[in-house]
């Protein structure tokens, strides 16, 4: 046995999963090979209980193998591994001795399909673990049994939440939810789970009506209900896998062996899909960033943190801080500007935090500082004040003189140059870009800004700041918009475009929610706020040409800034926008995807040929996360590999000819290889 280790302790089994060479467990086809002969020998030994826990400090079972969902050619050989995967856990399911999942910490996917297979299931009450199945973010749903026994324990609705949108849970929500027995501290895991082998209590099933939807008539309407749901956030075409575990449950959910089986039918054709394939890229793509930070092991924590500027986007990186554990000292002149961001933050520790007491802690690490003391002793300083170069550079000639000599002095800008605002500091290395996106709670991304003078030291603290408070640090190199701002504001004005055109706001946006983006392009720029847009327009106009569309101007001029004025190029009311009906008889361009699309690609192969970023990884990874690109294409890069390099420049050539130098091709098209990117990419 490699990744096990099997002991008897006063009669019971302990049963530890300890994956060699890895930082964290995950089932693969080894993994559940080594099980599969303990699993005899355990039955043979009639025990009087089993425990099955984790040799990792922290961590129980992360899920499956992703890496080797790769590997797999045919849904016959998914099929093969899933039926396997089955046989195994159905036989600690049937253990006629109490079983117990001892969980201290992660417990995702697969691992918490083994855990639902013993009776009894404790988990460490630590508010940082996550329990859940989002298979669905990887294309496809739960395989090992998960759709059937999650039901079991907390009813259709509560276990569909749970698998449908790939959200998960803290320990404590979860045991409110059923499919946890005990959320205790964790010196005191292994008392609750001795209790659970000595007591024998009744295993956890769903009651009331939660446990009768298995029935027909009753089952079709929640079916009906839970379509409608999900259709509100993505195409049946687009992501395939929520619909097939409705689809899943509506065909055999009163015949639990049926399900079963049809679950593992259902997951097989999945993991061979497009959709699959591209959202496990970006999987891989999204541990790529997450490692970015882990690479220097010599770097301290952050553990104070500076915020200057309490708008919106200040107030929220604070507050972000302040969640993940940081003491932050945050400073405006305003001080009603301090109280609207103290009362924010409030929000955002009930809505994550929900337990008063850490609601509370968080609310005591997030202190309001009017006269800007904290700056003297933070770890991180982080400008966010308005987009003016003059006041950012006179605001840290300021902090230069406060800040510890080791403080990293960062700004939030969002496009101008740093090399500009360096100009400030005696020791211009000091100064870097933390990039973050709005809204900061939601937006995984922070762009990590190096100027020509930003030294490489102060690069990687920022880098594993990023990765301390759970964002995805980006590499990129300081130039006007840097990667996410360049590339959007193109896309952004061909929109305003085809607005000025008369193409209808509404048609404009299908256009793009069609094609795969989260949101329209006008709903976004009316989010984002118009006057924002001009002046990350202007500021791109003026470094690469172009014009500004008059239509945002117009707009901007007549104090119809979008969402916050309540007026942009929608109305807004209740905090979304009115759209019209589009008129039945309205026939719209055949090219508006095109136009769209192509201006967006031509961008980003202009950023990569001009290494904004490092690579087609980072461009990818990057751009679904920091715009929300359609991830089920795989990045934009994947997409022009995909659709096919040179088919992709003759249609962007044609355009070129049609409506002007505007999508003239950018010359990286003709000498990057961007074949050979992409499948660096896939094999990361």
């Amino acid at each position: 046995m490699q990744n096990w280790t099997l002991e008897q302790q006063d009669g019971v089994c302990v049963l530890t999963l300890d994956k060699t060479d890895s930082s964290q467990n995950v089932l693969s086809a080894e993994i559940l090979r080594e099980l599969e002969q303990l699993v005899n020998e355990i039955g043979a030994l009639s025990p009087s209980g089993l425990i099955i826990k984790s040799g990792k400090k922290s961590g129980f079972i992360a899920g499956a193998d992703v890496s080797e969902f790769s590997k797999v050619e045919t849904a016959e050989q998914a099929l093969s591994f899933v039926s396997h995967a089955h046989s195994v856990l159905d036989r600690i399911e049937r253990f006629s001795f109490p079983t117990v999942a001892m969980i201290n910490g992660h417990c995702l996917g697969g691992g918490l399909e083994l855990a639902l297979t013993c009776d009894y299931r404790v988990a460490c009450n630590d508010p940082s673990i996550r329990l859940g199945l989002p298979e669905v973010m990887l294309g496809i749903h739960p395989g090992f049994g998960g759709t059937v026994r999650l039901i079991e324990k907390c009813g259709v609705p509560s276990a569909m939440d749970l698998i449908l949108s790939g959200r998960t849970v803290v320990p404590k929500v979860a045991a409110k939810m059923g499919f946890l027995d005990l959320a205790v501290p964790e010196r005191q895991l292994r008392r609750a789970a001795d209790h659970m082998i000595a007591k024998k209590p009744a295993v956890r099933k769903a009651k009331g009506w939660q446990s009768w939807l298995g029935f027909g008539p009753q089952r079709l309407l929640m079916a009906y209900i839970l379509e409608k749901k999900v259709a509100s956030r993505a195409s049946r075409i687009h992501y395939p896998a929520p619909y097939s575990v409705i689809d899943l449950w509506k065909q055999h959910g009163g015949d639990r062996n049926a399900m079963l089986v049809a679950e593992q039918q259902s997951a097989s054709s999945l993991v061979t899909t497009p959709t699959s394939r591209n959202l496990v890229k970006v999987f891989f793509l999204q541990e790529q960033l997450k490692g970015l930070g882990k690479f220097d092991k010599d770097l301290e924590n952050v553990e104070r943190l500076h915020v200057v500027g309490a708008g919106v986007m200040g107030g929220d990186i604070a507050s972000w801080g302040a969640l993940k554990g940081l003491h932050v000292t945050i400073q405006d002149q305003n001080p009603d500007a301090l109280a609207r961001a103290t009362s924010r933050a409030h929000q955002l520790f009930k809505r994550k935090l929900r337990d008063p007491i850490l609601i509370q802690s968080a609310m005591d690490r997030f202190q309001p500082d009017l006269a800007g003391t904290g700056a003297n002793r933070a770890d991180v300083i982080i400008e966010a004040i308005f987009e003016n170069a003059e006041a950012k550079m006179s605001l840290f000639s300021e902090l230069e003189k406060k800040a510890r000599p080791e403080a990293v002095l960062a700004t939030n800008t969002s496009s101008i140059p740093l090399e500009t605002l360096c100009n400030a500091l005696s020791t211009p290395g000091r100064l870097v870009g933390l990039h973050f996106f709005n809204p900061v709670a939601k937006m995984q991304l922070v762009e990590i800004v190096s100027g020509n003078q930003t030294s490489a030291e102060v690069a990687t603290k920022a880098t594993a700041f990023a990765t301390q408070i759970g964002r995805l640090p980006l590499p990129v190199k300081s130039s006007p918009g840097f990667l996410v701002n360049r590339i959007l504001m193109p896309y952004l004005m061909e929109a305003v475009e085809m607005h000025k055109e008369g193409v209808p706001n509404a048609v404009i946006d299908k256009v793009a929610t069609d094609f795969g983006m989260p949101m329209g392009p006008i709903t976004l720029a009316d989010t984002v706020g118009l006057d924002i847009c001009q002046h990350v327009a202007q500021n791109l106009t003026e470094s690469y040409g172009g014009e500004m569309p008059q239509a945002l101007s117009q707009k901007v001029k007549a104090g119809k800034l979008g969402k916050k004025s309540g007026e942009g190029f929608y109305k807004w009311s209740k905090g979304k926008p009115e759209k019209t009906k589009i008129p039945s008889d309205y026939s719209a361009p055949g090219d508006l995807e095109q136009r769209l699309v192509f201006r967006y690609l031509n961008e980003t192969v202009a950023c990569l040929n001009e290494r904004i970023v490092e690579n087609a990884q980072f461009a990818d990874g990057g751009l679904i996360f920091g715009t929300g690109f359609a991830p089920f294409r795989g990045g934009p890069v994947n997409y022009i590999v995909e659709k096919g390099q040179q088919a992709m420049l003759e249609t962007l050539e044609a355009l070129h000819q049609k409506y002007g130098d505007r999508f003239k091709p950018d010359s990286g098209w003709t000498h990057l290889s961007l074949n050979s990117s992409a499948a660096e990419s896939s094999a990361a």
